[in-house]
């Protein structure tokens, strides 16, 4: 969430930022119903204080004046003051509705783009940063991993429509092999690199998703369950970002607690309201998938390094299993809700013959820990203050899985395992 007084003193620097994000007509009439509503709730306060002063030195006179054996105009005042508690409780009701409303519609407003974030409409304005690794050279045409799978017999789709409906799968043999290698590889290193394994809720609160920033924006592509926890809605989680980020919300940590870097493996569900047609063929876009995601929380300061060194983890990954790949600043019409900046990890697939998204890795910076309340008291001591968080898969297990199968396929329609999976599958080759 912004800073309410940000908005209030600077609207014109939230207003340039979503105008760089391409961001809707309505959007921006909400950004000015909330300057208006921050304008009026203050106007509010003054004059509440105001009437309560007055009250309050009305009220100090009625005992004097009935000391003084003036009755009549202590009564007098006795309706002053009366007058002042109507008004008073009129205008109170006001500027809590106020408050209320402020912090709904505040709840809908992306984040600040960072200076950083490259000015654009859509992906086809993202800056490629870095490239690794070269495409391979096939000497026959290769196929897509919906056709390997199928052929092997490794994922059935058909039956899986019959289990869940579309845009699910069951994973058999080779496949369910790799899928929980590749988990345990990614859990392994992220520990090796000083994360801490997490094993965290897959259902949590309405509380918990707004949190990081997935409602109200984005309950459409929630799954909500029936029942609530906490005495609140309930929702599986889209991803384990939502649960680790808000483990410390409502607390102050300290900063030589800072930064915190954990890691958890999920399966996460997404409803994928907004994607009717795409990608309906295949694991790219799934109702269910398994991910590996990372997390840290920082103080501003370590914000830009941490944001490097997390996306660097997740590189190595793909490098790990020589995947070519490319590096993407995301502009400010393809950036995310809660991100300042954002570097999305784009993997060579030879089925598609293009590079698709494995691993998205946000710098929030403070807008999630507002939300959260999630803050750090300085070493020197002084206010707390405001959290970074950031985010970033380590990698999307599905997707790995598809690039594996795609890049490591061979002409008889195997497919190779890579080298670093081999001892946590017991065999070389998918057959």
């Amino acid at each position: 969430m912004l800073d309410l007084s940000l908005i209030a003193s600077k609207p014109e620097v939230v207003k340039d930022s979503l105008l760089r994000r391409h961001a809707s007509k309505e959007t921006l009439t909400q950004l000015d119903t909330l300057v208006t509503m921050i304008s009026r709730r203050r106007q509010l306060q003054t004059e509440t204080d105001l009437l309560r002063a007055d009250r309050k030195r009305l009220s100090k006179q009625i005992g004097q004046l009935m000391k003084t054996g003036r009755a009549d105009e202590a009564t007098d005042i006795k309706s002053q003051v009366q007058q002042a508690a109507i008004k008073l409780e009129t205008l109170e009701n006001e500027r809590k509705q106020l408050v209320e409303d402020e912090h709904q519609l505040a709840l809908t407003l992306p984040n600040l783009l960072d200076p950083a974030t490259p000015d654009g409409k859509d992906e086809d304005a993202n800056v490629v940063q870095k490239e690794w690794g070269e495409p391979r050279a096939f000497d026959f045409e290769p196929r897509d991993h919906h056709d390997l799978g199928t052929d092997l017999g490794i994922i059935d789709f058909a039956r899986a429509a019959k289990l869940a409906g579309a845009r699910f799968s069951v994973l058999k043999d080779g496949a369910a092999r790799m899928e929980r290698a590749l988990i345990n590889f990614f859990i392994d290193k992220a520990v090796a690199a000083g994360y801490t394994e997490m094993m965290v809720p897959y259902i949590v609160s309405r509380s918990t998703m707004t949190g990081t920033g997935q409602l109200p924006k984005f309950e459409n592509d929630a799954f909500r369950v029936s029942h609530d926890v906490g005495g609140e809605d309930a929702f599986l989680i889209s991803t384990a970002e939502i649960p680790l980020t808000n483990l410390h919300r409502d607390e102050i940590l300290s900063e030589d607690q800072l930064p915190m870097r954990s890691v958890a493996f999920t399966p996460c569900f997404r409803a994928e309201a907004g994607s009717y047609g795409r990608d309906t063929r295949g694991l790219i876009r799934q109702h269910q998938f398994h991910k590996v995601e990372l997390v840290h929380i920082t103080t501003p300061e370590q914000s830009a390094a941490e944001h490097e060194r997390l996306t660097r983890h997740a590189e190595s990954l793909l490098e790990a299993l020589n995947l070519p790949y490319r590096r993407m600043a995301l502009c400010g019409g393809d950036i995310g809700f809660g991100a300042r900046v954002c570097y999305d990890l784009e993997v060579w697939l030879p089925g598609q013959a293009k590079y698709r998204e494995i691993s998205s890795c946000s710098n929030c910076g403070d807008f999630q820990a507002r939300r959260m309340k999630l803050r750090y008291r300085p070493e020197g001591g002084g206010k707390p203050i405001m959290c970074h968080t950031l985010n970033g898969s380590g990698l999307a297990v599905g997707r790995t899985l598809v690039a594996i199968m795609e890049n490591y396929q061979n002409s008889d329609g195997s497919i190779s395992v890579p080298q670093v999976l081999q001892p946590y599958m017991g065999l070389d080759r998918i057959q």
